[in-house]
């Protein structure tokens, strides 16, 4: 077999402690089923607060909102309602829930493509709407007009920058106005003086690229000047999401996974994928082409970090850091993030039901979820999942490490959870659990559905009694003692049941074997 090819998540001692609760987990997917979803609402709001003390390091004022589309859970949302942070929702029925969760209207941000409905609720209740060009604003005045509502305020979503002097150029976007034709959306909104109330621009664009985002801003700045120059007051430079996420603990399995890959597809070393899938790469007549389509699964800069790179980073032709410019021009700094807000904030049960060889010997692991459920590949993500033994009395074979390929529970040859071949502490049995950490932005529910009548994974929300210190991390300790008689109990509910008020009420019980888990299941 070799050596391992590890790719261990990256686990804060908040998630140590969950997965190290074995009886816990055990006993939540015995009674809800698998999969099994589970979030961690005091892991947002942890998120949140280093988000904000960027903000505080750079003397900015402004909002953190987070970009509901990356999970849909309730607990997350309401949580987050009890913070100061910000909410971007990007459609009808995320407003709806932000408005449900206790979000005042001032604290919402309409975004992404809009249907009428969306747009009316949006102006009726004040939130702001983050625009993609003159049809929209065409569109949201005649709302506002008919139903003589309030001023909408509007933000200008920009794309297409370009850095003055230099060949630099932000990535193509659907939404969004070309930054050249500013001066046309600007006509645009004179027409409307009584209708619509511009407070400022913005950007999101698909990319992790330092450079790019700076001639964005940079970009963001100069419109502002051009909105002043026409006799509008503008005060919010929004700069989106895409902040990233740092998924694996070692930077060094990462590297060496990748060079194995390209090795394996070239043909110097046996394959490390189910049916030589090359993830974006692909060998022809000796050459190497394609190139890798994975997220870059360790970033050594990444959520709040990169915030805080951005900022420092002087901008392309004005030179002087962009938080400098926000500074001069009293800007709020408005970020949109979601998988950076998510991190570490969730993970998927589910559990194995079968383990056999193909008739090529490879370790087949198949287990109840699907490649939808666990949607990590899905978005180019690649991380071990940890197991969780049964607690059935049986003491573990001592295989060592060992590589399986994980199937999902569809009758279909594509429903593999991972293409990849994962390397496990030992060779798991029925009953067993794996558990997919960090599974909260995007990759939890994103997909899910109903294929073939499978059940959908069912969400909890999970939290110690004394969350400010959840432990120390080692993941040694006896599931006994993380159960009640060392470190605080996990307690849930499920997620539609959670609110930040009622943590302590006396029906959000901690599970116990063999007793009822509380939350109303």
């Amino acid at each position: 077999m070799g050596v391992p090819l590890y790719l261990e998540p990256r686990l804060t001692p908040r998630l140590v402690s969950l997965l190290a609760s074995g009886r816990f987990l055990h006993t939540l997917v015995a009674g809800l089923g698998s999969p099994l979803n589970v979030v961690l609402p005091d892991g947002i709001a942890d998120n949140l607060s280093r988000f904000r003390s960027v903000y505080r390091t750079h003397r900015l004022s402004g909002q953190t909102f987070f970009a509901h589309k990356a999970n849909r859970s309730s607990a997350l949302v309401r949580r987050l309602a009890a913070t100061d942070a910000g909410l971007d929702v990007a459609s009808l029925g995320e407003l709806r829930h932000a408005l449900g969760a206790g979000f005042a209207p001032g604290r919402i941000m309409a975004t992404g493509p809009k249907n009428p409905e969306f747009l009316w609720l949006a102006a009726r209740t004040g939130v702001l709407v983050h625009v993609d060009g003159r049809a929209e604003l065409d569109e949201l005045a005649a709302l506002v007009r008919r139903y003589a509502l309030p001023p909408a305020r509007v933000l200008l979503r920009l794309s297409g920058f370009a850095s003055e002097g230099s060949r630099l150029l932000t990535r193509p976007s659907r939404f969004g106005t070309p930054a050249g034709e500013l001066g046309d959306v600007l006509a645009t909104l004179e027409r409307y003086p009584v209708e619509l109330r511009p407070v400022g621009v913005g950007y999101h664009l698909d990319t992790t690229s330092l450079d790019e985002k700076a001639v964005a801003l940079e970009g963001c700045v100069r419109a502002m000047d051009e909105c002043r120059s026409r006799g509008l007051d503008p005060r919010i430079i929004d700069i989106g999401g895409g902040f990233g996420v740092s998924y694996l603990a070692d930077g060094e399995q990462w590297e060496r996974y990748t060079t194995e890959l390209t090795r394996a597809v070239m043909g110097q070393r046996p394959a490390l994928t189910w049916r030589r899938h090359g993830y974006g790469l692909r060998h022809e007549a000796g050459t190497l082409r394609g190139s890798l389509a994975l997220y870059p699964a360790h970033r050594p800069v990444a959520a709040e970090q990169y915030l805080d790179a951005l900022l420092s980073r002087p901008a392309p032709t004005l030179g002087r850091p962009l938080a400098t410019l926000l500074l001069e021009g009293l800007y709020d700094l408005y970020t949109e993030p979601g998988r950076a807000l998510a991190d570490q904030c969730g993970v998927t049960l589910a559990r194995v039901l079968e383990v056999r060889r193909t008739e090529n010997g490879e370790r087949l692991v198949r287990l109840a979820a699907n490649a939808d459920d666990v949607a990590l590949e899905e978005h180019g993500v690649l991380m071990d999942p940890v197991l969780v033994p049964a607690e059935d009395g049986r003491a573990p074979a001592a295989d060592g490490p060992v590589g399986v390929l994980l199937a999902g529970n569809l009758c279909l040859e594509a429903d593999m959870i991972t293409r990849r071949t994962v390397f496990l502490p030992r060779l798991p049995h029925p009953g067993d659990l794996l558990a997919f950490a960090n599974t909260a932005g995007y990759c939890m529910d994103f997909r899910a559905g109903e294929a073939q009548r499978q059940p959908v994974a069912r969400k909890v929300a999970a939290w110690q009694d004394d969350e400010g210190e959840p432990g120390d991390g080692d993941g040694r300790e006896e599931n006994d003692r993380r159960d009640g008689l060392g470190e605080a109990p996990w307690r849930w509910c499920l997620d539609e049941e959670y609110w930040p008020v009622a943590q302590d009420a006396p029906h959000h019980t901690a599970a116990r074997p063999g007793g009822h888990a509380g939350g109303g299941a």
